[in-house]
């Protein structure tokens, strides 16, 4: 699988991740501020980004291990969104309605770099499965010993 297929695939599952965030916080900030409905919302989607980035973007199988690195791979995400959000917001004046979207597309290009990162990277368990640790074979002595 090329880089380049795996970059149209993650471009293809952060439309729906976004598109599901954008729902999520669209419903949520009719009853929470601003802030809590985007971190309420990021939450959501980046649980279902997880799945479909495993299963769909890079053909992997999901793990606890991945799904509980997942969320690193957000982090810088998280950090620009949020304080883009607020940033157009509070500081542009733009609307809280758009103002995630634009965030978003900033966030895009680290995001794709950390999360092929960790969703590539070898489980360790995965080696100790596939080539299991040889029992020490006993010396002569110990062979005539007994």
């Amino acid at each position: 699988m090329t880089v380049r297929g795996q970059l149209i695939r993650f471009a293809l599952v952060g439309v729906v991740n976004t598109g599901t965030y954008y729902g999520c916080y669209l419903v949520l900030l009719t009853w929470l501020p601003y802030v809590a409905a985007h971190v309420a919302a990021f939450v959501l989607s980046m649980i279902g980004s997880f799945f479909l980035n495993s299963y769909f973007t890079y053909r992997t199988r999901p793990t606890w291990r991945k799904f509980l690195l997942f969320p690193l791979t957000n982090a810088a995400n998280f950090t620009i969104t949020t304080c883009g959000v607020y940033l157009l917001v509070d500081v542009l004046g733009f609307s809280r309605t758009y103002a995630p979207l634009i965030a978003a597309a900033a966030a895009i290009p680290i995001t794709f770099v950390v999360s092929r990162t960790i969703m590539l990277r070898p489980d360790p368990a995965a080696y100790a499965s596939e080539s299991p640790v040889a029992a020490p074979v006993p010396s002569r002595a110990a062979r005539i010993d007994k």
